[in-house]
């Protein structure tokens, strides 16, 4: 094994991936995305830090979804996934932004010997990947350059094919976790379905069967998950499988997907004939890692249900799962939101368990979830899982109930960690949940929406010199830069009833982003236009952006 760089195969096939000269590439919380045309040479180079980051870690797995889930067709993206399924380590999106921006091949060597000596890394041990891909039509050709990276770099690498994000992670922690005592599945799609379905099956078994829901898969490559699950499910539940035009140009995420329902607050236009009044319907997103649910009443009006409300479905079921087979005082559920959830669903879920917010994105709601025995997240996007703590699945194992009714509640919690894709989001899984909870609850999509009762509210951005003007603090809700202008917002936000609302800069973009809610609709869209107002005048932002819509 090579103790050091194979320089000069890095430079050959470099060379084949030079750098788009007018381009910075920053990796994020959703890893690189941008147009899909412009990242050859990102992917070649992700493929050689993704070989680095195995032998960082002593040759265990490192995984590589080529994806930009719901951003429309022309765009894709990169992200890495760490060992045990989760995302990438935070000190490494640095790492992965200097080697992208490294102008010529030589600097490129350079960024990675440099790396190489500040990480530490031995470069004798082995490489291990494993890598998937979403349907978009730039997909094939990024990941021949993500496999050139690889053969720099002598990497053994699986190829997973066309996967969903969820199922990627999946894979790489079952990779890990092989033949130990820890050992989360089959490596394999097969082993997904099975260990999802079956859960599901154990956890509805003497329920009455739901009936069939409408899923829009986005057109994406949820549309092919699906109808496998669909196949293992049986007659335990019917899925009506809706947008499932993979091939189609231009039809990914169109009009479309959870991204879409969530934004618009509207029906997918190509179910306006399918879905009828009390009928209840899901939309993943193009890689199916996000999941709105939503339904039409007896009006025919439509209704969503977003993160939040899968939020408190899903933790007021666990809560009481918990109390029933007798674990309250060992089994301590938590819930984990960011300022954008519903201040309604806040009200809700303090009411039954603790309730921390964080800032905006995965990581953040991830490793604040990771804190609880139980820790459940779901952005109001429709993103999010829930996490059991190795303690709590031990103790669950070992627990002996003294009543039948313990048993059949341990029994439940046992198969819903079965169920629950923990390494991260997974509309799948996340669609199978909540169908489990309807289905112990008896509820229809109207009864689950009365839980409690949303307070209108209204995104707007405003587009502005720097967004780096604009800086946070106690979690996003507060600004401590410019100066001056948390104090008008407050003054502002006074003047409605049940009114709150924060502004935070974009971190992809340069605009500030605007929430409001208040008791109604009115007053939310009112207040949103004015707090934007103040951003704009404080900003000297463009005129073109002063605010006169929303999104």
């Amino acid at each position: 094994m090579a103790s050091s760089l194979p320089t000069k195969l890095i430079q050959s096939l470099s060379d084949l991936h030079p750098k788009p000269s007018h381009i910075h590439f920053q990796y994020g919380t959703a890893g690189f995305r941008t147009l899909g045309s412009t990242l050859d040479s990102v992917l070649f180079r992700v493929g050689i830090i993704a070989a680095l980051r195995s032998k960082k870690l002593d040759g265990r797995t490192i995984g590589v979804m080529v994806t930009a889930s719901h951003n429309p067709e022309p765009d894709n993206g990169v992200k890495l996934v760490d060992p045990r399924g989760e995302m990438l380590e935070a000190a490494w999106e640095g790492h992965a932004t200097t080697i992208s921006n490294a102008s010529t091949s030589s600097d490129l060597i350079e960024a990675l010997e440099s790396l190489v000596q500040t990480a530490k890394i031995d470069l004798s041990k082995p490489a291990n990947v494993v890598y998937a891909r979403d349907t978009r039509p730039s997909g094939p050709g990024l990941v021949s350059a993500l496999e050139d990276g690889f053969k720099a770099m002598s990497a053994t690498s699986r190829n997973a094919g066309v996967a969903t994000t969820p199922i990627l992670h999946y894979l790489v922690k079952c990779i890990n976790t092989k033949g130990t005592k820890y050992s989360y599945g089959d490596d394999s799609e097969e082993g997904y379905y099975r260990k999802l379905s079956t859960s599901y099956k154990k956890l509805v078994a003497g329920k009455a069967v739901q009936p069939p829901l409408i899923v829009d898969c986005a057109n994406g490559v949820g549309a092919l998950a699906a109808e496998q699950l669909n196949e293992y499910l049986g007659d335990a539940l019917q899925l009506v499988l809706e947008n499932t035009s993979i091939t189609t140009p231009g039809a990914l995420n169109n009009a479309c997907g959870a991204d879409y329902v969530k934004v618009s607050q509207k029906l997918p236009p190509s179910l306006s004939s399918v879905l009828k009044p009390g009928q209840r319907a899901c939309s993943l997103d193009g890689d199916a890692d996000r999941l709105i649910y939503y339904y039409l009443d007896d009006r025919g009006v439509f209704h969503m249900l977003d993160g939040d409300k899968i939020a408190a479905l899903v933790a007021a079921f666990i809560v009481e799962l918990v109390k029933v087979a007798g674990l309250e005082d060992q089994i301590k559920v938590g819930v984990v939101q960011t300022a954008y959830a519903n201040g309604a669903s806040t009200r809700y879920l303090q009411e039954r368990l603790p309730v921390k917010c964080v800032p905006t994105g995965v990581k953040h709601l991830h490793h604040a979830a990771e804190r609880y025995n139980v820790g459940v997240y779901f952005e109001a996007n429709g993103h999010g899982t829930v996490l059991f703590s190795q303690p709590t699945l031990d103790k669950l194992t070992e627990y002996q109930p003294s009543t039948p009714a313990q048993s059949r509640a341990v029994e439940h919690l046992v198969s819903l960690t079965e169920l629950i894709n923990q390494t991260v989001g997974d509309a799948l899984s996340d669609m199978l949940l909540v169908e489990v909870v309807l289905a112990h609850k008896s509820y229809s999509g109207e009864e689950w929406n009365s839980l409690y009762v949303d307070l209108p509210n209204r995104l707007a951005k405003v587009s502005v010199p720097n967004r780096n003007a604009f800086r946070t603090e106690d979690a996003e809700r507060r600004l401590v830069s410019p100066p001056g202008l948390q104090t008008k917002i407050d003054e502002l936000i006074n003047r409605y009833q049940g009114g709150r609302s924060f502004v935070r800069p974009s971190g992809t973009e340069d605009v500030v982003r605007v929430y409001a809610e208040a008791a109604l609709r009115t007053q939310a869209d009112e207040l949103a236009m004015r707090v934007a107002g103040l951003v704009y005048d404080e900003a000297g932002g463009e005129a073109a952006s002063r605010p006169k819509e929303f999104l």
